[in-house]
C-alpha cells in the first residue's frame, strides 16, 4: 500500500483498501454470513478488517448504492430486510421491462445471437449450482452463467440504454434472488431456464415472455412471509 512520510494512506491507498473490504462484505452477505437486519457497524468492521472507518464508510455507501445494504437516519447501517416492500417494487420493474426487451431481441436477434443463447444456457446447465459438501448454495460459478444467461436472452434487442437499465435492476434484486432460493430450495430452476431458451430460439415471443414473467414472479413469491 502506498503511504505518506506520516504512514497516512495516500489516496490510491485509501481506494484500494475500500475496495477490498466492499468485496469482502459484498461476498459476506451474498454467502448468507449476515442475516437479513443485520447491523454493519463501521466500528467493529473497521477493527476487523484492520481499516479506518473513512475506508469502511466508503465501502458501506458503495453498497447502498447496489442495494445490498440499508443507511438507517442515526442508527448507521444494516442488511435489508427480505421481506422489504422493496425487493417486490423492483421484481415488479423487472416484470414489466424485461419481457418487452426479451420480445424485442428475439425480433432482432440474429443467428449469432441465437448461437450465445444456446451456449450460455448450455453453460449453465452444466454448472451445478450447489457445493453439498460444503454447505454452499447457488456458487459465484452457477451465479455468473445465471446472469450471463439472462443477459445473453435480452442481448439480441441491440438497445444500449434498454440493456443497461436492466443491468441495473438485476444488480439490486441479486439479494433477494439468493434470499429466495434458499427459502425455495426445491424450484425446478432447471426446467424454466430449459424453457425460456427454448422459447427464445423458436421465435415465440408470446410464449417467452410469459415464462419470463412467471419466472420472475416464482422469485418475488419466495420472499413472501420472509
Amino acid at each position: 500500500m502506498t503511504q505518506t512520510a506520516d504512514n497516512t494512506p495516500t489516496s490510491s491507498g485509501k481506494q484500494m483498501l475500500s475496495e477490498q473490504v466492499y468485496a469482502y462484505l459484498r461476498d459476506a452477505i451474498m454467502r448468507g454470513d449476515f442475516s437479513p437486519r443485520d447491523a454493519l457497524k463501521p466500528q467493529d468492521l473497521a477493527k476487523q478488517q484492520g481499516v479506518s472507518l473513512a475506508v469502511v464508510r466508503e465501502a458501506l455507501v458503495r453498497l447502498v448504492g447496489e442495494g445490498l445494504a440499508d443507511r438507517l437516519p442515526n442508527r448507521g447501517f444494516a442488511v435489508p430486510a427480505s421481506s422489504d416492500r422493496r425487493w417486490h417494487e423492483i421484481a415488479e420493474a423487472r416484470r414489466t421491462v424485461e419481457p418487452v426487451v426479451l420480445r424485442m431481441s428475439i425480433e432482432r436477434g440474429d443467428l449469432d445471437w441465437e448461437a450465445r443463447v444456446r451456449a450460455a444456457h448450455h453453460r449453465l446447465a452444466r454448472t451445478p449450482p450447489y457445493l453439498p459438501e460444503e454447505g454452499e448454495y447457488y456458487t459465484g460459478v452457477w451465479a455468473e452463467a445465471h446472469r450471463a444467461f439472462h443477459r445473453t436472452l435480452l442481448e439480441g434487442c441491440g438497445n444500449p440504454v434498454l440493456l443497461e437499465t436492466c443491468d441495473r435492476l438485476w444488480t439490486v434484486s441479486e439479494l433477494a434472488r439468493r434470499w429466495s432460493s434458499h427459502r425455495n430450495p426445491d424450484r425446478d430452476g432447471l426446467r424454466e431456464h430449459r424453457r425460456l431458451e427454448e422459447a427464445a430460439l423458436a421465435r415465440d415471443a408470446d410464449g417467452a415472455a410469459e415464462m419470463l414473467v412467471q419466472h420472475l414472479t416464482l422469485t418475488a413469491a419466495g420472499l413472501t412471509g420472509a
